[in-house]
């Protein structure tokens, strides 16, 4: 397993740093398989037309982040454009002063593709999809680009797209917006180009402006962002794509807000895009959403304390301790196993032994004894982490290669060797606050 120097440096300066690197997964993965699995069923129901919603929960440095990035590189790999976006105080789904469309900003700004996996994807996409008609135009028709018909075919098969999106809501202004940077694009007008990327970003502040310069008496807001998101999501299917898939993490971030009302709009903008998931309004569309477990199911502040959302998500009679139901809306993560650890571990020390360039001294023997005095630490078997667990390893690794002449046992059995700090399992919240309510 040789991977490339600068994938290895991205490997370990993330995992050290307590981060998922958004390149080089594959060659650390271990485990999730079940996990995984559930969610690439998924990814066939939204391929076919379908649409899913999903919460993937977890305590902090449980793995959350980790699966959510390795499903975003399953996903483009299988042609579907991802979406991604953290929520912080400045990004909610439901905001009065533009939270809501930040997230869009952000969604729309990490819009990937395979051939664009590092995000900024929108224009490339728009391009090749006009490209991709005006090829079918030539194989199909038998004509060349210089036909004095080819445009006609070319913006005959253009409406055929935009035609398909009029039905959905903000449809029209929607597909007004793609006809006039096809236009754009086979005038080569990269102003007015620019101009439409900028209003399918969000970037713009108000009606005036868009009328102006676009044509259309319509931005993009706070209250239907989501609505852009689904026209987007029929519009990538007609474009060639397998679907879309959104992936949000964070969701502690609505947790935390202090204002009752403020949280239960932003849990009723995840119970429209639920529903809509699970009723067929949402075509060729999968969301993802990343939480802790308190997040989810603390009844006064957690999802589980907006009544519709806690009906629908809590778990059935039948869900017991060590039973898994991978098919349900909320799919709890379970701790990786020492065997797990301990694969992961030595890959994690092939890699590093290999970017630095020294023979890899530590054993296998080695590896069982770190894993074992990680896992035999008090406390441990309930609070310990993955991201605990890494973030010691390859302190240990780099103590070695900087000390050719230390010694493994030496190193753990000492004093000089320092574990990582157990994550708080959740957000804490000071108890003569609880109740405290802005």
């Amino acid at each position: 397993m040789k991977v490339p120097k600068r994938i290895a440096t991205v490997i370990m300066n993330s995992l050290k740093g307590g981060v998922v690197p958004r390149i080089g997964l594959p060659y650390i993965t271990v485990g999730r398989e079940s996990e995984i699995n559930a969610l690439l069923y998924d990814v066939d129901i939204i391929s076919e037309g379908g649409a899913s919603f999903r919460f993937v929960t977890g305590k902090y440095g449980s793995g959350k982040s980790f699966l959510l990035q390795t499903i975003r590189n399953y996903v483009m790999d299988r042609n579907f454009v991802v979406v991604d976006a953290d929520l912080s105080p400045e990004r909610r789904l439901q905001g009065t002063k533009g939270q809501g469309l930040a997230t869009y900003k952000e969604l729309i700004r990490n819009m990937s593709t395979k051939t664009c996996p590092e995000g900024g994807a929108l224009q490339l996409i728009l391009d090749r999809w006009i490209n991709s008609v005006r090829s079918e135009v030539v194989s199909e028709k038998g004509i060349t680009q210089e036909s004095p018909d080819f445009n006609k075919e070319v913006e005959r098969k253009i409406y055929e797209v935009i035609n398909a999106l009029n039905e959905m809501v903000h449809g029209f202004d929607f597909a007004k917006l793609l006809s006039v940077y096809y236009k754009s694009f086979v005038n080569a007008d990269d102003e007015m180009k620019g101009k439409v990327i900028k209003w399918f970003r969000g970037e713009y502040v108000n009606k005036t402006e868009a009328k102006s310069e676009l044509g259309v008496n319509i931005v993009i807001t706070d209250d239907d962002w989501y609505e852009y998101i689904k026209l987007f999501a029929m519009f990538l299917k007609k474009a060639g794509y397998s679907g879309m898939m959104i992936l949000i993490d964070e969701l502690v971030n609505i947790y935390k807000i202090p204002n009752a009302i403020t949280r239960q709009y932003n849990y009723e903008k995840i119970l429209t895009m639920y529903n809509d998931a699970l009723q067929g309004k949402a075509k060729y569309l999968g969301i993802i959403m990343g939480s802790t477990p308190q997040c989810i199911e603390d009844t006064r502040r957690g999802v589980y304390s907006y009544e519709a959302l806690r009906s629908r998500l809590e778990a059935g009679t039948f869900s017991k301790e060590g039973y898994s139901d991978m098919l349900s809306p909320v799919i709890k993560l379970q701790p990786l196993t020492n065997e797990e650890m301990l694969i992961l571990a030595e890959k994690l020390s092939i890699i590093h032994a290999d970017l630095f360039g020294y023979e890899r001294k530590i054993t296998e023997e080695d590896l069982v004894d770190f894993i074992r005095i990680e896992f035999g630490r008090i406390g441990a078997e309930q609070n310990i982490t993955p991201r605990e667990v890494i973030r010691d390893f390859i302190e240990l690794l780099n103590i070695l290669w900087q000390n050719p002449d230390s010694d493994v046992k030496e190193i753990l059995g000492s004093d000089s060797f320092s574990y990582a700090k157990n994550s708080l399992n959740d957000v804490e919240i000071e108890k003569e606050f609880e109740e405290f309510e802005i």
